[in-house]
């Protein structure tokens, strides 16, 4: 039997790579800035608190799950992060 080796894997919305580095699963997570330019783009057809739910559920729900392990990784790696909560406050 041959067992082949990946370069990153996802487990329970984890993507890991090989080194454990996050990098794969931080590249998943700035997907969200897409999502909120597209909430963006809505913003003014729908009330206020609308727009606030959706970010909640969109955005922020995303960035949170799971953050336990991106707390020891440096802080170039977690910028992109900080910048999509800046942008979705």
């Amino acid at each position: 039997m041959l067992i082949r080796t990946a370069k990153s894997i996802c487990d329970l919305g984890i993507h890991l790579d090989s080194q454990l580095t996050m990098k794969t699963h931080l590249k998943e997570v700035r997907c969200c800035y897409h999502k909120l330019c597209r909430i963006r783009q809505i913003r003014r057809l729908v009330w206020q608190d609308v727009t606030q739910q959706l970010v909640s559920a969109y955005i922020l729900s995303r960035l949170d799950y799971c953050n336990a392990l991106l707390s020891h990784l440096p802080g170039s790696t977690i910028q992109p992060l900080q910048r999509v909560m800046n942008a979705a406050a």
